[in-house]
């Protein structure tokens, strides 16, 4: 059982072996994926956007299609806005504004920075579209200079095996104490695998060998909770997902007139009538604001295009 030494301490007393347990098993085996092979930042920063919200077995297929498309960071600083928002509609890949993001962070990179990548999760977060989480991931994967990433999967392990509150500055500060000084690459991969295959919401402790039974608190007592994780929406239907078909058919035509959009958005468009015009113009009206869509006066008829 684990043993609380303080506010921010919930680490068994012989945290080595806690340690070199997980990377020994992570080590031994693990997923293969193509991003886990390579320390290139542009190639990673690609996989960890694409991976927000998406299964990775999905992600691998579209990752493999977009560096194909742009091999390198100064291929998307030089392609066109409307191009990568494009693929990222047809390959299903959820917002289209982390698309708008890492096509500003790819400028950001070679106009600003003059192709120089920042090495820290501090200088990473000033690219456009880089958050915390993202910028510690791609710090570790790419220059093992990262802090501990702490995703939902990282936080089901600590709550479930070190009795870690469900409360973010705790999960913070556990995560950074467990983390062995200096291997932030192998660690973090280490970590979010181990609630990838084994700590899943239904854990699978013994089929995964985990390595962290024999101090872990759930393992013991049977108590397999875990914190309270935000559902995602429903996507079949959604606003989100007509946005999306927005973008994919403006991808294919260089303009469209409202009523020549709106039945190639969805097969029920009547100018008139609930998902008419005013709710079309509602849709276009968002994504203008996101910078993804330009809306013109042709002769008193809103015409619709992808911005450049």
């Amino acid at each position: 059982m684990s043993e609380q030494a303080g506010d921010d301490d919930f680490l068994p007393d012989d945290l080595e072996a806690v340690q070199d347990a997980l990377v020994e098993w992570y080590e031994a085996d693990h997923r293969d994926y193509p991003w886990r092979r390579i320390d290139d930042p542009y190639e990673i920063l690609v996989s960890e956007v694409m991976s927000q919200q998406t299964q990775l077995d999905r992600v691998v297929s579209a990752w493999e299609d977009f560096l194909e498309r742009w091999p390198a960071v100064e291929d998307l600083a030089a392609a066109e806005r409307g191009e990568v928002v494009g693929f990222w509609t047809d390959h299903s890949l959820g917002y289209n504004n982390r698309a708008k993001y890492l096509h500003e962070a790819a400028r950001q990179v070679t106009e600003d920075r003059d192709g120089q990548w920042p090495t820290d999760p501090d200088g990473l977060s000033e690219l456009m579209g880089v958050g915390p989480y993202t910028a510690n991931a791609v710090a570790s994967f790419a220059f093992n200079n990262g802090n501990a990433v702490v995703d939902t999967n990282v936080k089901r392990v600590l709550y479930r095996a070190f009795d870690v509150p469900d409360d973010d500055d705790d999960f913070e500060a556990t995560a950074q104490r467990l983390m062995p000084a200096g291997r932030s690459e192998v660690w973090n991969n280490a970590i979010m695998e181990l609630g990838g295959v084994a700590c899943e919401k239904t854990p699978d402790c013994d089929g995964a060998q985990c390595p962290w039974r024999e101090w872990c608190s759930a393992y013991q007592s049977g108590d397999f909770t875990a914190p309270d994780v935000p559902t995602q929406p429903e996507f079949e239907g959604s606003r989100r997902q007509f946005r999306g078909r927005v973008i994919s058919v403006l991808n294919e035509y260089d303009e469209l007139a409202l009523d020549e959009l709106g039945p190639r958005v969805r097969v029920d468009y009547a100018p008139d009538g609930e998902y008419g015009r005013e709710w079309l113009r509602g849709l276009l009206s968002d994504l203008a604001d996101d910078e993804l869509v330009a809306v013109t006066d042709d002769g008193g008829e809103p015409v619709a295009s992808l911005r450049s």
